[in-house]
This record gives C-alpha cells, structure tokens and sequence, in this order.
C-alpha cells in the first residue's frame, strides 16, 4: 500500500525536501567534515541538528522554519543596501519577510494549510520571541551555529574587542541553557577565551 502524500511524514518530507534542493544552487561554499557545501544548505541541515537536539520534541513547524531559516539568502544580497547599522536592519527585514513568504509557498505545496504556512513565517520571523519557546529555540540554534561556522573568520575582521561585544551581545540573546551548550562547543583557544570573557 502507498503512502499518503498528505500524511505528517511525507508533509515534512516533502517539505524539507524542498527546501534543500532550493538552497542547494548557492553560489557561495562552506567546508562541513571536509567536504564543500553550497553554505545555506549546510548551515540549514546544521539548524535542524540544533532545533533537533535542544527540542527533541520540536513540532514539524519548528523544523521546516529551522530548515528555510536563510532560504535562498543569497538572491537579496547584503550590498543592496546601504553600509552601516541601519541599511543592515533594513537587508535584515527584507530578507526575513522574503524567507517567509518563499517558504509559505514550499509548505502550501507540500500539503501543509495556511495556517501552518503562518506558523512557520512566524518562527522564521522570530515573531514571538521572549513569549514562544519555539521561537526562543530557534534563535538558540541560529546562534549555535554562528559561532560553529562564522567565528574565526568574523573574529580575525573585528578584531578581539569588537568580537568580545558581538559574542556579548550573542549571549544575551541565547537560552540559558543553550548557553551552557556554547561554552562546551569545541572550538579554538582563542574563541574559547573571547566566549568566556564574553560571558563574564
């Protein structure tokens, strides 16, 4: 007997699926395991880990938002906007209504209804956050992964202050217990003692 294409699991299939193959024409590449990845699709499957670990219990909302959280980041390039703080927060908005309505269509087409397409663009939104402990997870993973994958290099561009505020200011929006997680990451001595004196 044949699955149902509109059962749960071949929902969130069919769903992550897609998501995966829309990401995977990144242009831009990042070594995981040392293989070379199209860098969103990477990061993405990093993201599920992450919602996956910190909530075993995570609903298919939660992961499919975990999956598209930078859908296609590329296609809105950052130098669109104007240089400084507010042309980022600009990009930054833009971008996270784009990912929301791109993966609304993903989710409609998979089988999913509008009201789980809403829920979804809200997780990815970060809309709730500080009220949806979904949300709050997402955000932990999101900023997991920023320090598995952007530290060094952002590090070695900021230089030891300016990255000891940004890791700061990482922190502050992290989970406690998703904190404690960061201090056990594995990485280098020298992010091991800007995370520590970031914290302090």
């Amino acid at each position: 007997m044949g699955t149902d294409a509109t059962s749960p699991s071949s929902r969130l299939s069919a769903a992550l699926a897609a998501v995966d193959a829309a990401n995977a024409d990144d242009p831009h590449t990042i070594v995981v395991g040392g293989a070379v990845r199209p860098k969103e699709q990477a990061h993405a499957e990093m993201m599920t880990e992450w919602v996956q670990r910190l909530d075993p219990d995570a609903d298919d909302a939660q992961q499919v938002a975990a999956r598209a959280h930078h859908l296609r980041r590329w296609a809105l390039p950052r130098t669109d906007y104007p240089e400084g703080r507010a042309g980022y927060l600009r990009w930054r908005a833009a971008q996270g209504k784009r990912h929301a309505a791109e993966v609304a269509e993903i989710v409609i087409a998979a089988g999913y209804d509008a009201d789980f397409a809403a829920d979804v663009s809200a997780i990815v939104t970060k809309k709730g956050l500080g009220t949806d402990p979904r949300v709050q997870t997402h955000e932990d993973a999101l900023c997991l992964v920023f320090l598995e994958t952007q530290f060094d290099e952002l590090a070695v561009k900021l230089g030891d202050d300016h990255m000891t505020e940004v890791l700061a200011k990482t922190l502050a929006k992290m989970s406690p217990a998703a904190r404690r997680v960061a201090q056990d990451l594995e990485l280098g001595p020298r992010a091991a003692v800007l995370l520590a004196a970031a914290g302090s």
